[in-house]
């Protein structure tokens, strides 16, 4: 069996994340997507507008027919990357910065594949958000 792994925040969730879920389990059998736990959010951005929390993303992300597992972790790293069973890393094609390249390093070095995924165009949480603020 083929494990696929996604993360991310996935709070105002949209047809953009539902969409990533389907290009992630295209390469396997098993998709497991990784839930940033709303705790550490808010610790590194105090100023965060959380809409779910994280047992309410967990709940809804297990919800979808696609996803086989959900989990919870603080930052993607050797830390949250060890503590999975998979063997393909799905990141979107906008997870870039060293914590992303700390991440593909390690797969690198473990043997696991990665993969980039096309963003949805016109779509974005950001964008969302702002809608809702006004």
């Amino acid at each position: 069996m083929n494990k696929v792994v996604t993360f991310g925040v996935y709070d105002y969730f949209h047809l953009g994340h539902l969409r990533l879920f389907k290009q992630a389990k295209k390469y396997g059998d098993y998709l497991i997507v990784a839930v940033q736990d709303e705790a550490y959010i808010l610790k590194y951005k105090p100023d965060a507008k959380v809409l779910y929390s994280t047992d309410e993303r967990v709940e809804m992300i297990s919800a979808i027919g696609i996803v086989d597992e959900v989990v919870v972790y603080e930052s993607i790293g050797a830390d949250a990357l060890e503590k999975i069973d998979f063997d393909v890393l799905a990141l979107g094609e906008d997870h870039k910065g060293a914590r992303f390249d700390e991440a593909v390093k390690w797969c690198e070095e473990h043997g696991k594949k990665v993969v980039r995924l096309k963003r949805t165009p016109g779509i974005a949480s950001s964008e969302i958000k702002k809608e809702l603020s006004r």
